[in-house]
């Protein structure tokens, strides 16, 4: 591989690997400077060495994989030292958006957001189930080998060999670590179409704001579980809420507290949910898992480190 060609085909990767390991690490920064890191090994070997390489997609997955094996392993002793509980960083929805830089009326009134801003990492990576915020909280629950055995064969579709060579291990070895990660997930649970999904998000909007808790605790599964992420940087429940009740109680707390809290319906991580902003400036970001016509979980995301994506489109 030489040349032009070959360079335009080496960064034409980057899209997929960016996308693997946003997914193995949750979080769209850290997925770029993984992906950064793999590119800049590749362009530090010398010319010969690339140009043996029969498949330079493959040594950048293996090498990014790595990677992100070795952040996942230092990330559990940082998230010991984090406050209050961490979630992954929440993906916003260009499709959303026009070209003139006008939210596209989703449940809402459209407003400007200004000059299109710089690409963000976060445009690179497909939204699809295998982002949505509650497959990335189970995948939280995995061992680092699990999880990168799991996602890159069971959502990517690797071969085992191929795995092998990213973890050290046999592919025997990992076929077992992605037969255990897949026992962690479980059972699929029973589909829900997105229409379905938006229309318990738009209610619980609508009892949200006018402060209807009998309507909020009817929408909300009796062993329902509410999780917030402020990072110790913004006020947020440093442990989940359980139960319908006790959460409808909090949101009306929190409505509360936060006058001219405006509430947007938005997809997150491709899912149907809920953007708080005050004065312009995105509070929180809020996934919902749905079953049955009613919300199981919350996640809400306020730390604003994790928001920027969002800072720079609203």
């Amino acid at each position: 591989m030489g040349g032009t060609t070959g360079a335009t085909a080496v960064d034409g990767e980057r899209r997929q690997l960016v996308n693997v390991a946003y997914r193995l690490l949750g979080s769209a920064t850290e997925a770029e400077d993984a992906v950064q890191d793999a590119y800049a090994r590749w362009y530090g070997l010398p010319s010969g060495r690339r140009e043996e390489i029969e498949s330079p997609g493959a040594w950048l997955t293996t090498v990014t994989g790595r990677i992100c094996l070795d952040l996942l392993g230092s990330a559990r002793a940082r998230r010991e030292r984090y406050v209050g509980a961490w979630l992954p960083e929440p993906l916003p929805d260009r499709t959303e958006w026009d070209g003139a830089g006008q939210v596209v009326h989703v449940g809402g009134p459209a407003h400007p957001v200004g000059p299109a801003r710089p690409a963000d990492p976060a445009d690179q990576i497909v939204l699809d189930e295998s982002v949505a915020m509650a497959f990335l909280v189970v995948l939280e629950s995995m061992t680092p080998a699990e999880r990168v055995a799991f996602v890159l064969h069971d959502v990517f579709r690797y071969p085992f060999a191929e795995i092998a060579d990213v973890l050290g291990r046999s592919p025997g070895a990992c076929k077992q670590l992605a037969a255990s990660a897949r026992r962690r997930v479980g059972a699929a649970p029973a589909p829900v179409t997105a229409a379905d999904r938006a229309e318990v998000v738009r209610h619980v909007k609508q009892a949200w704001e006018s402060k209807d808790i009998a309507a909020l605790v009817a929408l909300l599964d009796p062993g329902a579980v509410m999780t917030a992420d402020g990072g110790g940087m913004v006020g947020a429940v440093l442990r989940p809420v359980e139960g319908g009740a006790h959460i409808a109680q909090y949101m009306i707390a929190i409505a509360d507290r936060a006058p001219g809290l405006e509430l947007l319906e938005r997809s997150v991580n491709g899912v149907p949910g809920l953007v708080a902003r005050r004065d312009g400036i995105v509070m929180t970001v809020a996934a919902f898992d749905v079953a049955d016509g009613r919300v199981t979980r919350i996640w809400a995301i306020r730390n604003p480190e994790k928001l920027r994506p969002w800072a720079r489109q609203y």
